[in-house]
């Protein structure tokens, strides 16, 4: 199904929080999301292999996740994986926290209040731990969510729910600055963190990879970016991993592979998310 965009700029779901410029290099966690922020001297390829690859409801003080913590164990790296690509009718969430993570009851409560569905939940386990899955569509159409302020307002929710239950998280991921009471001890280099790159795809489309420092907003400022320049966002997955955003998205230029426009695109996500 396509990811249909609605370039709308900066939403109120985070207009109240501190902006995030930069996140941690050393130790903390990670964001998956392949976007760009801001940076002079990003790197831009084109290859033909692909890679392998308002307001945010707060919890509630009665309301219990489960799960476990503890003090003397290293801290894993939090995720949150929006993806756009796996199922047709519906969004898929993955959040992983080593293996501290319980049901997450308050968290699916959490989306509801955004006006979603929880459809279906899975946990699974593997060497990295337990990944909590849900199946998410809209409440009044019974579709998945194809609004990109809707979607980060589903990231910034999960986010802010880990960190009230989890705060130990709250230190190994960007959005500490905003949520948490524990900043990131350390600061990403976002001339390092960040890389632009772009794949082909098949013939009528191209994968745009862009990986940066998270903050807030993200995923909408460079939604923004690249359809105010008439390039058709298909698809996509934004995955957060702790300090890092990685944001990969299924592209096209007037149903055809990105060419002429890639020097222009690339320039303009320099130039904005700096």
């Amino acid at each position: 199904m396509a990811f249909s965009i609605a370039a709308a700029g900066t939403v109120g779901v985070y207009s109240s929080l501190k902006k995030i410029e930069t996140s941690v290099s050393n130790g903390g966690g990670v964001s998956r999301c392949f976007f760009g922020l801001g940076v002079p001297s990003c790197r831009v390829s084109i290859t033909r292999r692909l890679p392998s690859l308002a307001n945010i409801p707060h919890a509630s003080t009665t309301a219990t996740e489960g799960g476990s913590s503890s003090e003397t164990d290293t801290v894993p790296t939090p995720k949150v994986i929006i993806d756009q690509d796996s199922d047709p009718d519906a969004t898929i969430v993955e959040i992983t926290f080593g293996d501290r993570l319980g049901a997450l009851l308050d968290t699916m409560r959490a989306l509801t209040n955004l006006g979603l569905n929880v459809v279906k939940a899975n946990v699974f386990l593997d060497s990295s731990g337990k990944h909590n899955t849900f199946a998410i569509t809209k409440a009044d159409t019974g579709r998945k969510v194809d609004d990109p302020e809707l979607l980060e307002a589903i990231r910034l929710t999960i986010i802010n729910n880990l960190i009230e239950y989890h705060p130990e998280s709250s230190a190994q991921l960007a959005m500490g600055v905003a949520f948490g009471a524990v900043p990131p001890k350390y600061k990403v280099d976002v001339d390092i963190a960040t890389h632009i790159n772009i794949y082909d795809d098949g013939p009528n489309r191209s994968l745009l990879y862009v990986e940066a420092a998270d903050r807030p907003g993200l995923l909408v400022d460079l939604v923004k970016i690249i359809t105010d320049i008439s390039v058709a966002v298909e698809s996509g997955e934004f995955d957060t991993e702790g300090l890092l955003a990685k944001a990969k998205f299924h592209v096209s230029y007037r149903g055809k592979a990105l060419i002429k426009p890639l020097q222009q695109l690339t320039i303009l996500l320099e130039a904005t998310l700096h």
